[in-house]
C-alpha cells in the first residue's frame, strides 16, 4: 500500500479513540486510531454513501 496521510476530526484533539481517513488516488481509507492496522478501503461511491448516511444520522444510537 502506498504511503498515506491520515487525518482525524479536529474534535478528537489528542484523543486516541478517533476515526481516521486517508485519501488515495483511487480509494478512501478508513481506520480507528485504536486499531491502525485494520484499514477499510472504500471506492469513491462507497465513501459518498457512508458520508451521506452519517449526515442523516443513520448510525445514531
Amino acid at each position: 500500500m502506498e504511503e498515506l496521510s491520515w487525518r482525524k476530526p479536529s474534535a478528537c484533539g489528542d484523543g486516541n479513540n478517533c476515526p481516521e481517513v486517508a485519501i488515495g488516488p483511487d480509494a478512501v481509507y478508513v481506520r480507528s486510531s485504536l486499531r491502525p492496522d485494520a484499514i477499510a478501503q472504500l471506492d469513491v461511491s462507497e465513501w459518498r454513501d457512508l458520508v451521506a448516511a452519517i449526515r442523516v444520522g443513520e448510525f445514531d444510537a
